[in-house]
């Protein structure tokens, strides 16, 4: 059963640098229900634009919490 999140995402390029030059490994980021999640910082590849990360997006992970994927909910 896979568990599905969504967080909302205020990510500029300056900040997606550290994550593309190895700095940073992990985001944090607040779910809409609150709870604070950590997942890897090269799912936001698929998701990133050229001002950076904005928007509303859903996770999904799988039963052993491994990452599954990320799709844009909203801007």
């Amino acid at each position: 059963m896979h568990q599905h999140v969504r967080v909302v995402l205020k990510i500029p390029e300056y900040q997606l640098l550290a994550y593309y030059e190895g700095n940073v490994d992990t985001v944090a980021a607040k779910t809409i229900d609150g709870r604070i999640i950590h997942f890897p910082a090269n799912v936001l590849r698929s998701v990133v634009q050229s001002h950076g990360v904005y928007g509303t997006f859903e996770l999904v992970f799988d039963e052993h919490h491994k990452f599954v994927s990320i799709n844009r909910v909203s801007d």
